[in-house]
């Protein structure tokens, strides 16, 4: 079933139980999935026309006297364009209003690049008191409806409009909105995935899981407040994060990721998405090859950070430092080590007193080639086998 549909069933069941909700649109009732809604409510449900800004003044004001206002629109429109009001009289002004942008980003498609909208996460991120949900599948934004309404807080949705891959389909799937959702443990990479990313994402994790390599999924729903705690426990475990998002890399998840990883767990981190540029005309599948978003793409990126920590087998042998590299290895084991003509990546390196290398410990399997899964140890020269 399409989200919008989802959208609107549980929206008009939420203003049967909860006569302070109310719906305003602005010229886009059909295409937001709304129009029945005005029939079953006729003095809570609204149109304003093309104009977007008032829209957002409009639900500050039934706001202040006590309403909990849905406004919807195109992505773009119910965010770089009612930025200001967003700015001030809704979030200035502590007013409980619920955005809904609908097609972020590449969900776009046909309508290009005036509607193809990367930078939301970023503008509403930079807003005080915000809360930013991005739902992935019918199951997910059905029980988070509920949720958002008692949320006393301004909340922006950012919501794909049509049909969703189902991923959270397991009958005793409980939702947190200030809570991430781990879809798969992993020991090796986590990926952090939004939106209509997450089920390339997991695609991608079993194309890995193939070749030996295990991927932790977890999915970011809500990015603003983030949650800090299940980003530092998977980081701190696999040690490499991939992010994954419809967005701008500049100011949305990826931003946000590596804002908590900055300050709580230094880790290494890449990322997929909007390579800080303008969108254009184009079906998904097409508009994911343009900018570097498939699961081909995820899966290059997932090996490309696997590599780092990692020394092939049968591919160096034990090499002894000279006095200079011997003093520096021992201050930079956890970090890119070059004797000879070698580059040693290593998680762990023990040297011995002679400056041989003893041993790594850090294992995976990559484009047919092992890396170290357990420690090796080596007294001479012999090359590294497992």
């Amino acid at each position: 079933m399409e989200m919008r549909k989802v959208f609107a069933a549980e929206l008009e069941q939420l203003m049967h139980k909860n006569k302070k909700i109310c719906l305003i649109d602005a010229d886009l009732a059909k295409a937001s999935g709304t129009m029945k809604l005005r029939e079953v409510f006729p003095n809570r449900a609204f149109d304003v026309g093309i104009a977007e800004q008032n829209m957002a003044s409009v639900a500050a004001g039934l706001s202040a006297y006590g309403y909990i206002p849905f406004i919807t629109s195109f992505t773009p429109f119910a965010s770089r364009r009612i930025c200001d009001q967003v700015a001030v009289s809704i979030a200035y002004g502590m007013q409980n209003v619920k955005i809904v942008g609908t097609d972020p980003g590449i969900a776009a498609e046909l309508n290009g690049g005036t509607h193809m909208s990367f930078e939301d996460i970023a503008i509403f991120r930079a807003i005080p008191d915000m809360v930013i949900f991005e739902p992935v599948d019918i199951h997910q934004l059905k029980q988070a409806m509920p949720q958002i309404v008692k949320c006393d807080k301004p909340c922006y949705i950012r919501m794909f409009r049509k049909e969703t891959p189902e991923i959270f389909t397991d009958p005793k799937y409980k939702f947190n909105l200030f809570k991430a959702d781990k879809i798969c443990d992993g020991k090796d990479l986590t990926i952090f995935v939004s939106g209509l990313c997450t089920a390339d994402a997991i695609e991608a994790k079993n194309i890995l899981a193939k070749e030996g390599v295990s991927v932790e999924v977890i999915n970011i729903h809500t990015i603003k407040p983030i949650d800090k705690e299940a980003i530092v426990k998977s980081a701190k475990k696999t040690k490499r994060v991939l992010v994954v998002e419809n967005h701008n890399v500049y100011g949305g998840l990826y931003s946000a990721v590596c804002e908590v990883l900055a300050k709580e767990c230094p880790t290494k981190a890449d990322v997929i998405g909007i390579q800080d540029q303008f969108g254009e005309v184009g079906k998904l599948p097409q508009l994911k090859e343009r900018y570097g978003m498939t699961v081909s793409d995820i899966v290059a990126k997932a090996k490309e950070l696997i590599k780092i920590g990692m020394v092939p087998a049968h591919a160096h042998r034990a090499a002894k430092f000279n006095e200079e590299q011997f003093k520096r290895a021992k201050y930079l084991a956890r970090k890119k080590i070059a004797f000879e003509d070698i580059e040693l990546f290593a998680d762990i390196l023990k040297i011995s007193k002679d400056g041989f290398v003893q041993g790594i410990t850090t294992a995976a399997l990559v484009e047919g080639n092992w890396y170290y899964k357990t420690e090796v140890m080596a007294d001479d020269t012999r090359e590294y086998v497992i």
